[in-house]
């Protein structure tokens, strides 16, 4: 045999050998499972949620992922229902998915956040993290609180502490009007907002306390009726989605002009239902900065680079941003996704957000703690918009991470 024969013998060999050598195949991505309502009257809100945690997997995964490894999200629907989240719960657990978030709706937020806490204690070597983004029933952080809960949005009472300040300070408001969904969180708003009033404007009148069906009332008009007969001159409103939406319209229809003092009027379709007749009217509480006179850099950029890949939707929610980042450091502190040790450096973490405030996730009951903004509804001065409507939010007040904390009657029950 010639030494040229030889030779390529030999690199035949080797390419045989490559040929049946294991092809190197990226990293398994870390899974973090979504469950929101996707389908039905809330899908709007559950789709632009989606989108806003789909974006903020894509930044940290081009810096390099978690531990070498990609975030994937997995959307599962709810359709907002606490019956299908226990269901698209047990799906989480079965594909092996050890982390996931939820926001819509206090009360899927109460039968995930007990389950939770049931499947952990019965199976200490498959626990799964719950990570609340937007649930903001304040027991849940209190006498419901548990170890494997993380909330990462001021809590409603916090929030109605930073509004009531506004409406203290407004003494042209002599009788409020309150109306919301009737579920855990309007109620733990209603409740708030009559207390809080009390201690801070006991000559205010509440002529109005009504809560009504979520997802289930399409014409708002006799609601909108029974606010003008009453004489209020003020409303606060935790609604939400759908229900949002449609109260603002009845109430542009049926000539309702006094200020409302909100949760969520703004984005997913609300912005544009509002329109000019909102202008310096409508007050929104909210975690973030709006974008609107003058954002700071990183949001600015954060709310720009999200626009050009979801042209119609809103980063209406940064605390997904928040919530994300913190989850992927923790992962980074533990230097693995056991759940056991993801918790424990979630614990007490704090971290700069998009706005440029330090918040911290507060080891005593997991509720995290932060400013808040009161940004009002307007079309002056608007480089960030919202529904493509040319209105959006322009901040009023910001108060700080001291001033909104809340006492917390949570228990922490921590594992061995």
């Amino acid at each position: 045999m010639s030494r040229t024969t030889i030779v390529l013998v030999g690199m035949l060999a080797l390419a045989v050998v490559a040929g049946l050598a294991p092809v190197a195949m990226p990293a398994d991505p870390i899974k973090i499972a979504y469950i929101d309502p996707l389908s039905g009257p809330f899908a709007a809100t559950g789709e632009n949620g989606l989108n806003q945690f789909r974006h903020a997997a894509d930044q940290i995964n081009k810096a390099g992922g978690v531990l070498g490894r990609p975030l994937e999200i997995v959307p599962f629907d709810n359709k907002v229902s606490p019956q299908e989240s226990l269901i698209q719960l047990k799906k989480v657990i079965g594909d092996g998915i050890q982390f996931l978030f939820q926001g819509n709706s206090s009360g899927v937020a109460h039968a995930i956040s007990d389950a939770v806490q049931k499947h952990n204690e019965r199976n200490p070597g498959n626990r799964v993290l719950y990570l609340n983004y937007s649930a903001v029933d304040p027991a849940l952080t209190n006498d419901k609180c548990h170890y494997w809960h993380f909330r990462f949005d001021a809590h409603a009472d916090m929030k109605m502490a930073a509004l009531t300040d506004v409406i203290r300070a407004n003494q042209k408001i002599k009788k409020v009007y309150i109306i919301g969904q009737d579920y855990s969180f309007g109620k733990a708003v209603a409740e708030a907002a009559v207390s809080m009033l009390g201690k801070k404007r006991p000559d205010v009148q509440i002529v109005g306390n009504e809560l009504h069906p979520i997802g289930k009332v399409l014409d708002f008009s006799p609601y909108v009726q029974k606010i003008l007969a009453s004489g209020a001159d003020a409303v606060i409103t935790g609604n939400w989605g759908a229900d949002m939406v449609n109260l603002a319209k009845a109430a542009n229809d049926g000539g309702l002009k006094v200020p409302f003092y909100t949760y969520y009027a703004a984005s997913d379709g609300v912005t544009a239902a509002i329109g000019a007749a909102g202008v310096d009217r409508i007050r929104l509480v909210h975690e973030s900065h709006p974008g609107n006179p003058a954002a700071p850099k990183a949001i600015g950029e954060y709310i720009a680079g999200y626009k050009k890949v979801y042209p119609k939707g809103d980063v209406n929610q940064p605390r997904i941003h928040t919530a994300l980042t913190m989850l992927t450091l923790a992962i980074k502190k533990a230097g693995t996704t056991d759940v056991d040790k993801v918790a424990a450096a979630l614990e007490g973490m704090e971290w700069t957000n998009l706005s440029g405030d330090q918040v911290v996730m507060r080891r005593e009951d997991h509720q995290i703690q932060l400013p808040v903004y009161i940004s009002v509804h307007t079309n002056k001065n608007i480089t960030y918009d919202l529904d493509n409507s040319k209105f959006g939010l322009s901040l009023e007040t910001k108060v700080d991470r001291d001033k909104v904390a809340q006492p917390s009657t949570c228990k922490m029950q921590r594992p061995r």
